[in-house]
């Protein structure tokens, strides 16, 4: 049986070299995950974390993990890895390469079938040829989905929320502006600044841009309006700097925030990784890549999701090969709601683990009765 770390502490595992699906390779990949529960040889669920998570499920999905909780690890083993680009362990743009020097503007582009592959890699350099089910929501759903269409035999299910198919132009187009926020900030230097200060007005600047997506219009009308900063007067005789709307400062919070605790090079790099989604790349098309599928899926999203409108759930519900269940976030608060609303997500994993459960015990029943 695999030897997995369930302590929920950060663990390390060098995986080899790796090669990415447009052709490059990268030497001497780590991948860090953590782990909760005990491991049985066929309980695994695995956790696939958003753009700018990371493994420690307990701490962004902490109503979720835990003994009688969705995540139930009294049951499962949950199993969640740093996505290989990321800056919580894993391999990525502040690595460093065999000559210890950060990998900076060298390190590959990736796509999420990588972050995929990577993952199996990952898994079977622990040993691991099966995995009880697969869930995430946002880059964490595409991975979900990815792993559903590339690695069928190994999962009995995959949960996959608050994401599409494929990349839309829009979604391009609003990642590629936060993409040119980074390398418009002086400090970037092409990807090459760990050995100087970091582009962080640049990366601050991309998650003001990108948390106008993540939280709904409503949710941020209703909490700020056209008040002003407390103390500040944004309708003075000119234009300061200074003088902010509350919901400008409140952005700069979040963007500060996230300069604190996330790398620039590896939010280029996973920002790109979505971009390149689309599952109909050389599988025929959207509609047959999805129709081919035979992993029993859920597809959950959000009502007021600005980033991946529900309608791009319902596509895919419609077209999957084997889909069993659809679910509806109902929140103000947008695209984060898969990680906010606890309640509707708990009820939702919950179903969706009784109904894979419920799928394998009628195969088991399927081929008794065939064998008897």
């Amino acid at each position: 049986m695999a030897s997995i770390i369930t302590t929920g502490e950060l663990t390390h595992v060098a995986i080899g070299d790796f090669h990415t699906e447009a052709g490059a390779t990268l030497p001497n990949v780590t991948i860090a995950y953590q782990a909760w529960g005990n491991y049985t040889g066929d309980n695994l669920i695995l956790v696939e974390h958003a753009l700018t998570g990371d493994s420690n499920v307990a701490e962004w999905w902490a109503d979720m993990l835990g003994p009688g909780k969705a995540l139930d690890t009294n049951t499962y083993c949950i199993v969640c890895t740093n996505a290989l680009g990321g800056c919580k362990g894993s391999t990525g743009p502040s690595s460093p390469d065999p000559t210890g020097t950060p990998w900076g503007s060298r390190f590959p582009a990736l796509s999420v079938r990588d972050l995929v592959d990577v993952e199996k890699q990952f898994l079977s350099t622990l040993g691991i040829t099966k995995v009880h089910a697969v869930l995430g929501g946002s880059m964490g759903g595409a991975r979900a989905l990815e792993w559903s269409l590339m690695h069928p035999t190994m999962l009995r299910g995959a949960l996959v929320m608050a994401v599409s198919a494929r990349a839309s132009a829009w979604q391009i187009g609003i990642q590629t502006a936060q993409i040119d926020a980074i390398e418009q900030d002086p400090n970037w230097h092409g990807g090459d600044y760990y050995a100087t200060e970091a582009p962080l007005r640049g990366l601050a600047a991309a998650r003001r841009i990108a948390h106008l997506t993540y939280r709904g219009e409503l949710e941020i009308d209703e909490r700020f309006g056209t008040d002003p900063q407390q103390g500040e007067n944004p309708l003075g005789t000119h234009r300061s700097s200074t003088q902010r709307f509350a919901v400008q400062s409140y952005l700069e919070h979040q963007g500060l925030k996230l300069t604190k605790r996330f790398d620039a090079g590896s939010y280029v790099t996973l920002t790109e990784a979505l971009n390149r989604h689309d599952i109909g790349r050389g599988r025929g098309g959207l509609n047959k890549a999805l129709g081919a599928s035979t992993v029993p899926t859920m597809i959950a999203g959000v009502d007021t999701d600005i980033l991946y409108p529900y309608h791009q759930q319902e596509h895919l519900s419609r077209n999957l090969g084997n889909l069993i269940a659809m679910a509806k976030i109902s929140s103000p608060v947008g695209h984060d709601a898969f990680l906010t609303e606890s309640r509707q997500v708990d009820r939702i994993i919950r179903r969706f683990l009784l109904l894979v459960n419920q799928e394998i015990e009628d195969d088991r029943l399927f081929l008794h009765h065939k064998e008897n």
